[in-house]
């Protein structure tokens, strides 16, 4: 099989294209024929050595759709459709950036779907993480005033479509004016023109400020969004697109306001089996969740999607197809 493979830590080049056997299942796997697979910033982070207990040569990519090309134990039909998410896939066994992949059987789900599937490809991560951070970290409810801090990444585009329909008042912010009407058509009432301290202009436009913030930035403008908040808000910390791992000082009374809660989400096979992800991608096929590929590359422009993914101008989830 075609495989992409890292041997070290390294920028985009470091992805090298390689025949490799095609790996054989064991009672409990499933041979997954990968048709498609979204790219995650945690594969770009690993790719750039900040994983440390992830050993190289290794096939990175932590989600995949695709069908079943065999299942020693029975659990799923060849050629059913299926999804897959983390579960150490790309970090303590091979991950999805090849032709097939080997998964433990318990972190696989089928779907059914005639979505093509470079458009499911950008699903599984993105729809786990938007649900788990909206409805278990920051426990959303209607009415509430959600600021999405990274609007135009792919989680908070889908985040923004999501809670929107789900009766929330949202606002998404951006560095560029020009993103205000992407983020507005995937479900945000309000843009904000990010500098980086944008917590006074939302309070003044939500009286107090938010009553929610998913945190997709990261620490680079973490404590503006606790400022952002109103008591008893919480702050939700799921993305890292600001590329910095943690603060060089962190006072927490200085930056986290009276009767304001700070969380994170990271998510992972239980999050991903307890979601309602085929009621999500239903929802994407008849068009109730405008949810789509940025950008889509073949499984040989590997290296030209991560340079892509590095350089934040994607303006979406990048699908790579196989």
């Amino acid at each position: 099989m075609k495989a992409a493979v890292i041997h070290a830590a390294g920028g985009p080049e470091a992805l090298k294209i390689e025949d490799r056997p095609v790996p054989v299942p064991q009672r409990g796997e499933l041979l997954i024929r990968v048709a498609a697979f979204g790219l995650n910033r945690s594969e770009l982070f690993t790719r750039q050595g900040h994983s440390p207990n992830v050993l190289f040569p290794r096939i990175l990519g932590i989600e995949a759709v695709g069908t079943v090309a065999a299942a020693p134990g029975g659990e799923f039909a060849p050629g059913q459709m299926v999804a897959t998410v983390m579960g150490g896939m790309g970090r303590a066994f091979d991950g999805s950036y090849a032709e097939y992949t080997c998964v433990p059987a318990g972190q696989v789900r089928a779907v059914r779907t005639d979505l093509p599937w470079e458009i499911l490809g950008a699903l599984p991560e993105m729809l786990q993480t938007v649900w788990g951070a909206l409805f278990r970290g920051l426990r959303l409810q209607p009415g509430e005033r959600l600021l999405i801090r990274g609007g135009t990444t792919s989680i908070g585009l889908a985040a923004a479509a999501i809670a929107r329909a789900h009766g929330v008042q949202v606002g998404a912010t951006s560095r560029h004016s020009s993103s205000e009407a992407l983020v507005r058509a995937s479900g945000a009432d309000h843009f904000f023109l990010d500098d980086g301290a944008v917590a006074e202009t939302v309070r003044g436009a939500w009286k107090g400020g938010a009553d929610k913030v998913l945190e997709l930035i990261g620490t680079t403008t973490l404590a503006d969004s606790l400022a952002a908040v109103q008591e008893p808000g919480i702050v939700c910390m799921a993305g890292m697109v600001g590329d910095r791992w943690s603060f060089a000082q962190f006072a927490p009374m200085d930056v986290i306001p009276t009767g304001v809660s700070l969380t994170t989400y990271s998510g992972g096979v239980a999050d991903f089996l307890a979601m309602p992800l085929q009621e999500l991608i239903d929802q994407v096929a008849d068009g109730r969740l405008p949810v789509a590929a940025a950008r889509v590359f073949k499984l040989d422009d590997i290296v030209d999607a991560h340079r892509l993914m590095e350089s934040n101008q994607a303006g979406g989830k990048i699908v790579v197809v196989c």
